[in-house]
């Protein structure tokens, strides 16, 4: 347990509680000149108990299950505030130990011991609760920040997983051409450059993107794969208007890379379609089609794209997202609905 709390507001509590007490007790007696004695009395005794319990008592004994003797530590402790107490009023306000009561009291009586104990408990208990409750407050609201770090850090960390897997894809491409000496090269070189500047510099640090920038950066790459597959129909059929639409960095990328990864094993003709919506003004709908030869071993489409796409997915929508996978006829499709985020 730490002294968290600001030291102003430690003294505002008891201030505060002091001038109530006082005020309290001096219109019940109709003596304020008692009142403010008696309670100054007091109040120099319950500050030292209530910390001592705090700082000394509650660390060493309750955070480690040692109830009995905490137990007992707690009586030692209202044992000798009770002698001090009763000393001070002894000999600074009156020889009547107890001059609220309806009778004169000598000390040690059982009466006298039980109300300045149960007295003690009820300040103990209550500036304990207060001080506790501010604490926890304080500590749901650190590991809320502590838990939101580490989800950016994991975020963050999927999202560079996901750069390197594709660009090594790229290269992959890149020297497949350059074994055959093709003079596609150059086209290549310079759009996997567009590919890098975006990746590198348009997104870096951001949480949302434009999605009319996300389907500029898919073309780009489809028409890197384009040099390099010979008989390829791409389609992007965009059926909404989507200019104001924000979406998650490179959360497409890894399905038109399945699409071409395993549509495009011998298959001699491949089709790819892209379609994008917005449902309702609430949902963006994007699906992608590629045939497929139904020799394939359709097992493998889960790949380190999607499988990482889906843990980014969970971290930033938790539930709120759907990607359905599923095949009709010779189409494979996969079909990503997630909520729709708005510029403004």
């Amino acid at each position: 347990m730490k002294f968290d709390i600001k030291l102003q507001n430690h003294l505002w509590f008891w201030a505060v509680y002091f001038m109530l007490n006082f005020l309290r007790w001096g219109a019940y007696f109709n003596n304020y000149q008692y009142s403010f004695k008696s309670n100054l009395i007091e109040f120099s005794l319950h500050i030292p108990l209530v910390y001592f319990n705090l700082f000394v008592l509650v660390p060493r004994y309750v955070l480690k299950s040692k109830y009995i003797k905490y137990t007992f530590s707690l009586i030692l402790s209202l044992f000798f505030i009770y002698l001090v107490k009763t000393a001070l009023t002894y000999y600074i306000i009156s020889e009547n130990i107890w001059p609220e009561a309806n009778r004169e009291y000598k000390p040690f009586e059982i009466n006298h011991i039980v109300a300045v104990c149960i007295g003690e408990l009820y300040v103990l208990a209550m500036a304990s609760s207060v001080y506790l409750t501010l604490t926890w407050l304080k500590e749901r609201e650190r590991n809320r920040s502590l838990r939101e770090n580490q989800f950016k850090i994991k975020l963050k960390y999927l999202e560079n997983q996901i750069q390197p897997h594709f660009f090594f894809n790229t290269l992959n491409n890149l020297y497949a051409l350059s074994l055959e000496s093709s003079n596609k090269v150059p086209d290549v070189i310079i759009k996997l450059s567009k590919l890098m500047e975006y990746v590198l510099y348009d997104i870096k640090g951001t949480k949302f993107v434009k999605l009319i920038q996300e389907i500029e950066y898919i073309q780009n790459y489809i028409e890197i794969e384009k040099l390099r597959f010979q008989n390829v129909e791409v389609s992007i059929n965009l059926e909404s208007d989507i200019d104001d639409v924000e979406v998650p960095p490179l959360i497409f990328i890894s399905l038109i890379e399945n699409a071409f990864k395993h549509g495009g094993a011998n298959n001699a003709n491949l089709k790819i379609k892209v379609n994008c919506k917005i449902i309702d003004n609430k949902t963006l709908d994007f699906e992608v089609l590629n045939n497929f030869v139904h020799s394939q071993n359709l097992t493998v489409k889960k790949g380190i794209g999607l499988a990482n796409t889906q843990k980014r997915l969970r971290l930033i929508y938790k539930n709120n997202y759907n990607l359905d996978y599923k095949t009709k006829f010779n189409y494979y499709i996969i079909r990503l609905q997630i909520p729709i985020k708005n510029e403004d």
